[in-house]
């Protein structure tokens, strides 16, 4: 899926763009929804209200291109009580189907992935080829069945990014058309169908798909959940960023160590100067595991601003976060990765993209990570799966020795996520257990979480039906 740049500037520059980007004071308080009734997230009438309304007529992540690398993979997407196929044909286009046979309904694929020259239904052995054709009725000749008439029934599945997207609903309209122009020209020059997967995890949490999809879209809670990433990350709802794209939308904060220190109360303290500047982009590799990659360079370039008796002085318009730029370009280049498409903010900031209804990316130059949450198949509203995925541009060594197989948490608590991510794995299901109180009817939404409001006044329309 390609589309033609239609500005002349580089995609990234919407920043700069005074009609396109919003900043977190910009938005009138009637266009969004800003007090979110509680029962959103306990509610089972609202849940199946989701599941009609959202979840069988949306496009969804259901994996990487490159899980299914040769003809014949496949793998198994579960919503709800509803199973999918998603196969590579020999044709080399990947395709979905719904797992049932189409003679009695036995479900052709019970595992998770596997590899198959076709598709064999266990019960009395109809088969199909990769194509969803049926191929072969046992004793055909007195069935009475026309093998034209049994085919798969099939299933939208489309790719963009090096993800799998898949809709429930036969009838969807594009996987271009969904996403929209805009959507897919600013995601394109980070090429992240070159990334390779990093860590791949699920696991059932005790919380509504939507309080995660809350948590990520805001970084008002860093004070409170992520303190150490103040070192390196200060959300300004002035400086901040926001474009939203028809049902998604794209939110950044300047990575701005050279900040001012100060407290949430906007308290003004001393200037952090180039040493302070240096040892936050050392701790980075803590919460962004691509950062390693880019310190020898830094390190080279921070030297070259050392004078002889070790004091460390940059001119004007130099900073810890320029030079990381130039690193992770330089890195990057070097590495065989295109990067001329991307801005030089692109090259340490974070941009948070949201396409709904439930996948949630941070992306910079050569790494991303994901969550995604999706309702638990029991139906109960209290419950959800998340899956976080972290993907990196690595050389073909590097990526050999690097890639992650997919983890399946069969035991709560069992899997200790990396500190961040740790640290709201345990605040989203505290949240639940608050949310559940009878006597709290609402959430009370800020501006600086104006990204979680967009997102339930998009949430909004779909639940009245005006997306039907």
């Amino acid at each position: 899926m390609t589309i033609e740049a239609t500005r002349p500037t580089l995609p990234g520059d919407w920043l700069d763009d005074a009609e396109l980007g919003l900043s977190g004071l910009d938005c009138e308080a009637g266009e969004l929804s800003w007090k979110i009734t509680t029962e959103r997230y306990t509610s089972p009438q609202i849940a199946a209200r989701e599941r009609d309304l959202i979840w069988m007529r949306t496009w969804q992540v259901v994996g990487r291109v490159d899980e299914l690398a040769k003809a014949g993979d496949w793998k198994t997407y579960q919503l709800f009580d509803q199973s999918f196929i998603i196969v590579r044909g020999r044709d080399d286009v990947i395709r979905g189907f719904v797992n049932a046979c189409r003679h009695r309904g036995n479900l052709l694929c019970a595992q998770r992935k596997g590899n198959s020259r076709q598709f064999l239904c266990q019960y009395h052995l109809w088969s199909y080829d990769l194509r969803g054709d049926c191929r072969g009725i046992l004793r055909e000749s007195r069935a009475g069945v026309d093998r034209n008439d049994v085919s798969l029934l099939p299933v939208p599945v489309d790719t963009f990014g090096g993800f799998i997207f898949l809709n429930p609903d036969p009838d969807a309209k594009p996987l271009a058309e969904y996403l929209g122009p805009e959507v897919v020209e600013l995601l394109q020059p980070y090429r992240m169908e070159q990334f390779v997967t990093v860590m791949d995890v699920e696991e059932a949490l005790e919380c509504n798909w939507k309080v995660v999809m809350d948590a990520f879209q805001e970084g008002y809670h860093l004070w409170g959940v992520h303190p150490q990433l103040l070192n390196v990350i200060y959300p300004d709802p002035e400086k901040g960023r926001y474009w939203f794209l028809g049902d998604h939308g794209v939110a950044t904060t300047p990575f701005d160590v050279p900040r001012p220190a100060s407290g949430p109360d906007g308290a003004q303290g001393e200037t952090f100067g180039p040493e302070e500047q240096v040892a936050g982009i050392r701790k980075l590799p803590d919460t962004f595991p691509a950062v390693p990659l880019m310190l020898p360079r830094f390190e080279e370039l921070v030297a070259e601003y050392r004078g002889d008796d070790g004091v460390l002085v940059f001119p004007d318009g130099v900073t810890a976060r320029t030079l990381l730029q130039r690193a992770t370009r330089d890195t990057l280049t070097g590495m065989g990765l295109d990067v001329g498409e991307l801005t030089d903010n692109q090259m340490t900031d974070n941009q948070g993209w949201v396409l709904f209804p439930n996948f949630f990316m941070t992306v910079r130059a050569g790494e991303c990570h994901i969550v995604m949450p999706t309702p638990h198949s029991s139906g109960d509203p209290n419950k959800c799966v998340w899956h976080v995925a972290s993907y990196m541009y690595l050389s073909d060594d590097l990526a050999a020795l690097a890639k992650a197989e997919p983890v399946v948490v069969e035991e709560p608590g069992s899997y200790t996520y990396f500190e961040a991510l740790q640290q709201d794995y345990e605040q989203m299901q505290r949240q639940q257990a608050g949310l559940r109180n009878n006597r709290l009817t609402h959430e009370t939404i800020t501006r600086e979480e104006m990204v979680v409001a967009r997102f339930h006044h998009v949430l909004d329309r779909y639940l009245t039906g005006a997306e039907s």
